[in-house]
């Protein structure tokens, strides 16, 4: 080889060892500015997260993250602000399973939810329970199940409006149960709760920390956690698969989002982040008080559990026929 040929080579080796080293230089650079963290829900568990990842993700990213509160349309209002933010990481979407329960229920959305979002982390879920009144002759779900066969449309479940995950679940409920319950919405699950309470609808799934006085008080019967493993704060009712039902299992989860498009190592750089505080022990310490478990998974992770949850609500709606306005 030529002292000639052998100077270019070296100088197109030089040229090729810049350009891989120049990306993970841009992608370094990031952020350089504040991030706003568009949260879905106001209260509960939303608010909870919201604030915390805010906090800890800013501080772990050197600047800061902006919580900006959007409710309206049960989620939609703040997913369809995110699906059509610039996606450049300096907007992020905090939200719960109403992304993947609402394109089966509308006939329009101003977002496509496998199409307009790059996933980046589950960040935690919180445990569901089958509750009903205790003057419902029925001391698990095998009795219910007889109950409610003798007795088609004379039974009714509550539910935080039509549409909501406790609607779902109960409608899952059902479709497994092959029995005719009659459903109840309010205007949110706390309210089917209270009615619950009151006798004026028999049974509801709901989560776990918003029952646990009234479950080890007795004003309510627990029949099952909709989880594969007990819950330690109601021990003593079974799970699911324990009361003969396995395939009702139902987390409610809330996770981080980005618009469709962002970079890779962008995404794994945020995914990483969220990793390390999610599971840092004050954070799980606070969490659980709150009746929140950290959850976390991989962008791959967290795409595959977002098509299966799809896919599961969308049976269960079509099976159903629901349909929301």
């Amino acid at each position: 080889m030529t002292v000639a040929r052998t100077s270019l080579c070296l100088t197109l080796l030089a040229c090729a060892h810049l350009v891989t080293i120049s990306l993970p230089a841009t992608a370094q650079k990031y952020p350089e500015k504040n991030i706003r963290l568009i949260v879905a829900f106001p209260t509960g568990a939303s608010q909870i997260l919201g604030l915390l990842v805010a906090e800890k993700l800013g501080a772990a990213l050197g600047q800061p993250v902006v919580p900006d509160f959007r409710p309206g349309a049960g989620g939609n209002l703040a997913a369809e602000l995110a699906a059509k933010a610039p996606n450049d990481g300096y907007t992020l979407l905090l939200t719960s399973p109403s992304l993947v329960i609402s394109p089966s229920l509308y006939k329009k959305l101003g977002y496509d939810t496998l199409r307009d979002f790059s996933a980046v982390s589950l960040l935690a879920t919180v445990p569901n329970v089958f509750v009903i009144h205790p003057s419902v002759p029925a001391k698990n779900i095998s009795e219910l199940v007889k109950l409610a066969r003798a007795h088609p449309g004379k039974m009714s479940f509550g539910s935080g409006g039509v549409g909501s995950s406790n609607h779902l679940a109960g409608e899952l409920f059902k479709s497994l149960a092959k029995v005719d319950i009659l459903h109840v919405p309010y205007k949110g699950a706390s309210i089917a709760l209270t009615h619950i309470l009151g006798g004026e609808a028999e049974m509801v799934m709901v989560t776990v920390p918003a029952t646990i006085p009234f479950i080890n008080s007795g004003r309510l019967r627990g029949l099952a956690v909709l989880v594969p493993e007990r819950v330690p704060t109601i021990p003593k009712v079974p799970t699911t698969a324990e009361a003969g039902m396995p395939e009702l299992v139902i987390n409610t989860w809330y996770g981080l989002f980005a618009p469709a498009g962002l970079r890779p190592e962008i995404v794994q750089r945020i995914n990483s982040e969220v990793v390390k505080f999610m599971h840092a022990p004050e954070v799980k310490t606070m969490l659980a008080r709150s009746g929140l478990d950290p959850a976390t998974n991989t962008p791959a992770e967290f795409g595959e559990f977002l098509r299966f949850d799809m896919e599961k609500w969308a049976r269960v709606i079509r099976e159903a026929n629901i349909s929301a306005q």
